[in-house]
Protein backbone atom coordinates (compact mmCIF):
# COMPACT_ATOMS: atom_id res chain seq x y z
CA UNK A 1 0.00 0.00 0.00
CA UNK A 2 1.46 3.36 -1.06
CA UNK A 3 0.46 6.45 0.88
CA UNK A 4 1.00 10.14 0.31
CA UNK A 5 0.00 12.57 3.07
CA UNK A 6 -2.20 9.89 4.58
CA UNK A 7 -3.96 8.94 1.33
CA UNK A 8 -3.71 5.43 -0.10
CA UNK A 9 -2.86 6.24 -3.72
CA UNK A 10 -4.75 3.16 -4.90
CA UNK A 11 -7.89 5.07 -3.94
CA UNK A 12 -7.23 7.52 -6.78
CA UNK A 13 -7.76 4.71 -9.29
CA UNK A 14 -10.94 3.76 -7.41
CA UNK A 15 -12.15 7.36 -7.63
CA UNK A 16 -11.46 7.48 -11.39
CA UNK A 17 -13.32 4.21 -11.90
CA UNK A 18 -16.32 5.38 -9.88
CA UNK A 19 -16.48 8.64 -11.80
CA UNK A 20 -16.56 6.72 -15.07
CA UNK A 21 -19.16 4.10 -14.21
CA UNK A 22 -21.15 6.01 -11.54
CA UNK A 23 -21.73 2.58 -9.99
CA UNK A 24 -20.10 0.85 -7.02
CA UNK A 25 -20.92 -2.64 -8.32
CA UNK A 26 -19.73 -1.94 -11.89
CA UNK A 27 -16.46 -0.43 -10.66
CA UNK A 28 -15.94 -3.36 -8.32
CA UNK A 29 -16.35 -5.81 -11.22
CA UNK A 30 -13.99 -3.83 -13.42
CA UNK A 31 -11.30 -3.66 -10.72
CA UNK A 32 -11.80 -7.27 -9.57
CA UNK A 33 -12.89 -6.25 -6.08
CA UNK A 34 -15.88 -7.29 -4.00
CA UNK A 35 -18.76 -4.82 -3.70
CA UNK A 36 -18.21 -4.43 0.09
CA UNK A 37 -14.51 -3.63 -0.56
CA UNK A 38 -15.49 -1.01 -3.15
CA UNK A 39 -18.07 0.52 -0.80
CA UNK A 40 -15.38 0.69 1.91
CA UNK A 41 -12.99 2.38 -0.53
CA UNK A 42 -15.63 4.99 -1.39
CA UNK A 43 -16.21 5.60 2.33
CA UNK A 44 -12.46 6.19 2.82
CA UNK A 45 -12.40 8.63 -0.08
CA UNK A 46 -15.37 10.53 1.36
CA UNK A 47 -13.71 10.67 4.76
CA UNK A 48 -10.37 11.87 3.37
CA UNK A 49 -11.81 14.64 1.16
CA UNK A 50 -14.67 15.57 3.46
CA UNK A 51 -17.20 15.38 0.63
CA UNK A 52 -19.84 12.81 -0.44
CA UNK A 53 -18.22 12.70 -3.92
CA UNK A 54 -21.01 10.52 -5.38
CA UNK A 55 -24.64 10.84 -4.30
CA UNK A 56 -27.28 8.16 -4.93
CA UNK A 57 -30.49 9.19 -6.68
CA UNK A 58 -32.80 6.39 -7.74
CA UNK A 59 -30.66 3.65 -9.26
CA UNK A 60 -27.81 5.95 -10.28
CA UNK A 61 -25.04 7.85 -8.55
CA UNK A 62 -24.20 11.43 -9.42
CA UNK A 63 -20.92 13.25 -8.70
CA UNK A 64 -20.86 16.33 -6.52
CA UNK A 65 -19.42 19.59 -7.84
CA UNK A 66 -16.29 18.98 -5.77
CA UNK A 67 -15.85 15.52 -7.31
CA UNK A 68 -16.15 17.00 -10.81
CA UNK A 69 -13.49 19.59 -9.98
CA UNK A 70 -11.24 16.89 -8.52
CA UNK A 71 -11.41 14.52 -11.50
CA UNK A 72 -9.00 16.32 -13.89
CA UNK A 73 -6.37 16.57 -11.14
CA UNK A 74 -6.76 12.89 -10.24
CA UNK A 75 -6.40 11.81 -13.87
CA UNK A 76 -3.36 14.01 -14.31
CA UNK A 77 -1.85 12.45 -11.19
CA UNK A 78 -2.58 8.89 -12.40
CA UNK A 79 -1.09 9.73 -15.79
CA UNK A 80 2.04 11.08 -14.14
CA UNK A 81 2.42 7.95 -12.00
CA UNK A 82 1.97 5.72 -15.04
CA UNK A 83 4.54 7.72 -17.00
CA UNK A 84 6.98 7.51 -14.07
CA UNK A 85 6.62 3.73 -13.88
CA UNK A 86 6.99 3.36 -17.63
CA UNK A 87 10.13 5.48 -17.90
CA UNK A 88 11.89 4.41 -14.72
CA UNK A 89 12.36 0.78 -15.77
CA UNK A 90 14.24 -0.44 -18.82
CA UNK A 91 12.13 -2.00 -21.54
CA UNK A 92 13.11 -5.40 -22.92
CA UNK A 93 10.63 -6.52 -25.62
CA UNK A 94 11.80 -10.13 -25.43
CA UNK A 95 10.68 -10.46 -21.80
CA UNK A 96 8.16 -7.63 -21.35
CA UNK A 97 4.55 -8.43 -20.42
CA UNK A 98 3.42 -4.90 -21.20
CA UNK A 99 0.03 -4.05 -22.68
CA UNK A 100 -0.13 -1.34 -25.37
CA UNK A 101 -3.43 0.44 -25.94
CA UNK A 102 -3.57 1.65 -29.54
CA UNK A 103 -6.33 3.55 -31.34
CA UNK A 104 -6.30 2.79 -35.08
CA UNK A 105 -8.78 2.32 -37.91
CA UNK A 106 -9.51 -1.09 -39.39
CA UNK A 107 -7.44 -0.07 -42.43
CA UNK A 108 -4.39 0.39 -40.19
CA UNK A 109 -5.07 -2.85 -38.34
CA UNK A 110 -5.18 -4.83 -41.59
CA UNK A 111 -2.37 -3.07 -43.45
CA UNK A 112 0.13 -2.26 -40.68
CA UNK A 113 -0.67 -3.71 -37.25
CA UNK A 114 -1.46 -7.27 -38.41
CA UNK A 115 1.88 -7.63 -40.26
CA UNK A 116 3.64 -6.12 -37.24
CA UNK A 117 1.91 -8.55 -34.89
CA UNK A 118 3.25 -11.50 -36.90
CA UNK A 119 6.78 -10.36 -36.08
CA UNK A 120 6.00 -9.44 -32.47
CA UNK A 121 4.77 -12.97 -31.85
CA UNK A 122 8.41 -14.03 -32.28
CA UNK A 123 10.34 -10.97 -31.08
CA UNK A 124 8.11 -9.96 -28.16
CA UNK A 125 5.80 -12.88 -27.30
CA UNK A 126 4.67 -11.39 -23.99
CA UNK A 127 3.45 -8.11 -25.48
CA UNK A 128 -0.31 -7.57 -25.44
CA UNK A 129 -2.07 -5.22 -27.87
CA UNK A 130 -5.44 -3.68 -27.02
CA UNK A 131 -6.90 -2.13 -30.18
CA UNK A 132 -9.84 0.26 -30.53
CA UNK A 133 -11.25 2.37 -33.33
CA UNK A 134 -10.93 6.17 -33.38
CA UNK A 135 -14.00 8.27 -32.63
CA UNK A 136 -14.89 11.68 -31.22
CA UNK A 137 -13.61 10.64 -27.77
CA UNK A 138 -10.09 9.69 -28.88
CA UNK A 139 -8.59 13.05 -27.91
CA UNK A 140 -10.08 12.84 -24.42
CA UNK A 141 -8.85 9.27 -23.96
CA UNK A 142 -5.37 10.40 -24.96
CA UNK A 143 -5.51 13.33 -22.53
CA UNK A 144 -6.63 11.03 -19.71
CA UNK A 145 -3.86 8.51 -20.40
CA UNK A 146 -6.35 5.78 -21.29
CA UNK A 147 -4.64 5.04 -24.62
CA UNK A 148 -0.91 4.83 -25.30
CA UNK A 149 -0.86 5.65 -29.00
CA UNK A 150 -3.46 7.05 -31.40
CA UNK A 151 -2.87 6.88 -35.16
CA UNK A 152 -4.76 9.39 -37.30
CA UNK A 153 -4.39 11.51 -40.43
CA UNK A 154 -2.75 14.87 -39.77
CA UNK A 155 -6.08 16.71 -40.11
CA UNK A 156 -7.62 14.81 -37.18
CA UNK A 157 -4.87 15.07 -34.57
CA UNK A 158 -5.73 16.12 -31.02
CA UNK A 159 -4.35 19.63 -30.42
CA UNK A 160 -2.68 19.30 -27.01
CA UNK A 161 -0.31 16.33 -27.37
CA UNK A 162 2.77 15.66 -29.51
CA UNK A 163 2.56 13.74 -32.78
CA UNK A 164 5.09 12.20 -35.15
CA UNK A 165 4.78 11.32 -38.82
CA UNK A 166 4.41 7.54 -39.09
CA UNK A 167 4.18 7.19 -42.88
CA UNK A 168 2.63 8.69 -46.01
CA UNK A 169 -0.22 6.93 -47.79
CA UNK A 170 -1.33 7.16 -51.39
CA UNK A 171 -4.80 6.27 -52.63
CA UNK A 172 -5.63 4.02 -55.59
CA UNK A 173 -8.68 2.88 -57.52
CA UNK A 174 -9.79 -0.68 -56.81
CA UNK A 175 -12.33 -2.91 -58.58
CA UNK A 176 -13.31 -6.53 -59.16
CA UNK A 177 -10.95 -8.53 -61.37
CA UNK A 178 -13.78 -9.03 -63.85
CA UNK A 179 -14.69 -5.33 -64.02
CA UNK A 180 -14.19 -4.34 -67.69
CA UNK A 181 -13.77 -0.72 -66.62
CA UNK A 182 -10.28 -1.61 -65.35
CA UNK A 183 -9.18 -3.59 -68.42
CA UNK A 184 -7.28 -0.52 -69.62
CA UNK A 185 -6.14 2.78 -68.14
CA UNK A 186 -8.99 4.44 -66.24
CA UNK A 187 -10.00 7.89 -67.47
CA UNK A 188 -11.34 10.63 -65.22
CA UNK A 189 -14.63 10.59 -67.16
CA UNK A 190 -15.06 6.85 -66.60
CA UNK A 191 -14.13 7.28 -62.93
CA UNK A 192 -16.81 9.91 -62.44
CA UNK A 193 -19.50 7.97 -64.30
CA UNK A 194 -18.92 4.67 -62.49
CA UNK A 195 -20.82 3.50 -59.43
CA UNK A 196 -18.69 3.81 -56.29
CA UNK A 197 -18.33 2.24 -52.86
CA UNK A 198 -17.39 4.84 -50.23
CA UNK A 199 -16.69 4.71 -46.50
CA UNK A 200 -18.22 6.79 -43.71
CA UNK A 201 -16.41 6.42 -40.40
CA UNK A 202 -17.02 7.13 -36.72
CA UNK A 203 -20.09 7.39 -34.56
CA UNK A 204 -21.08 10.62 -36.28
CA UNK A 205 -20.57 9.16 -39.78
CA UNK A 206 -17.69 11.39 -40.84
CA UNK A 207 -16.30 11.44 -44.36
CA UNK A 208 -13.06 9.53 -44.88
CA UNK A 209 -9.88 11.30 -46.00
CA UNK A 210 -10.56 10.16 -49.58
CA UNK A 211 -14.16 11.42 -49.66
CA UNK A 212 -13.23 14.68 -47.99
CA UNK A 213 -10.51 15.49 -50.50
CA UNK A 214 -12.51 14.30 -53.48
CA UNK A 215 -15.19 16.77 -52.41
CA UNK A 216 -12.59 19.55 -52.03
CA UNK A 217 -11.42 18.79 -55.59
CA UNK A 218 -15.01 18.97 -56.86
CA UNK A 219 -15.05 15.25 -57.76
CA UNK A 220 -18.60 14.35 -56.78
CA UNK A 221 -18.91 10.62 -57.37
CA UNK A 222 -22.00 8.49 -57.86
CA UNK A 223 -21.93 6.57 -54.58
CA UNK A 224 -24.03 3.41 -54.72
CA UNK A 225 -22.89 1.76 -51.49
CA UNK A 226 -21.67 3.43 -48.31
CA UNK A 227 -19.69 1.09 -46.06
CA UNK A 228 -19.03 1.49 -42.34
CA UNK A 229 -15.44 0.23 -42.48
CA UNK A 230 -12.52 0.19 -44.91
CA UNK A 231 -11.94 -3.55 -44.65
CA UNK A 232 -15.43 -4.41 -45.98
CA UNK A 233 -14.95 -2.55 -49.28
CA UNK A 234 -13.49 -5.51 -51.28
CA UNK A 235 -16.52 -7.64 -50.43
CA UNK A 236 -18.76 -4.96 -51.94
CA UNK A 237 -16.82 -4.82 -55.23
CA UNK A 238 -16.74 -8.50 -56.19
CA UNK A 239 -19.03 -9.43 -59.13
CA UNK A 240 -20.06 -5.78 -59.61
CA UNK A 241 -19.03 -2.95 -61.98
CA UNK A 242 -18.41 -0.68 -58.99
CA UNK A 243 -15.06 0.83 -58.07
CA UNK A 244 -13.66 2.36 -54.88
CA UNK A 245 -10.86 4.64 -53.76
CA UNK A 246 -8.73 2.81 -51.21
CA UNK A 247 -5.52 3.27 -49.25
CA UNK A 248 -2.73 1.71 -51.28
CA UNK A 249 -1.44 -0.42 -48.39
CA UNK A 250 -4.88 -1.84 -47.66
CA UNK A 251 -5.56 -2.38 -51.38
CA UNK A 252 -2.33 -4.39 -51.73
CA UNK A 253 -3.27 -6.57 -48.76
CA UNK A 254 -6.80 -7.06 -50.10
CA UNK A 255 -5.53 -7.95 -53.59
CA UNK A 256 -3.76 -10.98 -52.11
CA UNK A 257 -7.01 -12.21 -50.58
CA UNK A 258 -9.72 -11.11 -53.03
CA UNK A 259 -10.13 -11.14 -56.84
CA UNK A 260 -9.58 -7.39 -57.15
CA UNK A 261 -7.04 -5.21 -58.95
CA UNK A 262 -5.57 -1.75 -58.51
CA UNK A 263 -5.09 1.25 -60.77
CA UNK A 264 -3.76 4.74 -60.05
CA UNK A 265 -6.23 7.57 -59.72
CA UNK A 266 -6.73 9.33 -63.06
CA UNK A 267 -6.01 12.77 -61.56
CA UNK A 268 -3.67 14.34 -59.01
CA UNK A 269 -4.62 13.54 -55.42
CA UNK A 270 -3.02 14.61 -52.12
CA UNK A 271 -0.93 12.18 -50.10
CA UNK A 272 -2.34 11.33 -46.68
CA UNK A 273 -0.01 11.72 -43.70
CA UNK A 274 -0.61 9.20 -40.94
CA UNK A 275 0.69 10.44 -37.57
CA UNK A 276 1.12 8.64 -34.28
CA UNK A 277 0.18 10.64 -31.19
CA UNK A 278 0.82 10.12 -27.47
CA UNK A 279 0.46 11.97 -24.17
CA UNK A 280 3.13 14.62 -23.62
CA UNK A 281 4.22 12.95 -20.36
CA UNK A 282 5.19 9.82 -22.33
CA UNK A 283 7.74 11.44 -24.66
CA UNK A 284 10.64 9.55 -23.03
CA UNK A 285 8.77 6.23 -22.66
CA UNK A 286 11.21 3.59 -23.92
CA UNK A 287 8.43 1.10 -24.62
CA UNK A 288 6.41 3.54 -26.70
CA UNK A 289 9.51 4.52 -28.68
CA UNK A 290 10.06 0.84 -29.46
CA UNK A 291 6.42 0.40 -30.52
CA UNK A 292 6.55 3.46 -32.80
CA UNK A 293 9.62 2.01 -34.51
CA UNK A 294 7.85 -1.32 -35.02
CA UNK A 295 4.83 0.45 -36.53
CA UNK A 296 7.07 2.37 -38.94
CA UNK A 297 8.87 -0.81 -39.96
CA UNK A 298 5.56 -2.59 -40.56
CA UNK A 299 4.25 0.29 -42.66
CA UNK A 300 6.99 -0.41 -45.21
CA UNK A 301 6.24 -4.11 -45.70
CA UNK A 302 3.46 -3.92 -48.31
CA UNK A 303 4.99 -0.98 -50.14
CA UNK A 304 8.43 -2.57 -50.54
CA UNK A 305 7.22 -6.12 -51.28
Amino acid sequence: MMRFRGLDLNLLAVFDGLMQSRSVSATARHMNLSQPAMSAALARLRDYFGDPLLVSHGKRMYPTAFAESLLPQVRQCLGGIEALLATSASFDPATSQRSFRIVASDYLVAAVIAPMQERLAIEAPGIHLKLSYPDENTGHLLDDGKVDLAINPREWLAPDNPAELLFEERHVVVGWMGNALLDGPLTEKAFMEAGHVSVAIGGRVNASFADRHLALLGKLRRVEVEAASFATVPWLLINTPRIAVMHERLARVAARLFPIRLQPLPFAFPVMEEHVQYHHTRAQDEGLSWMKTKLRDASLINILD
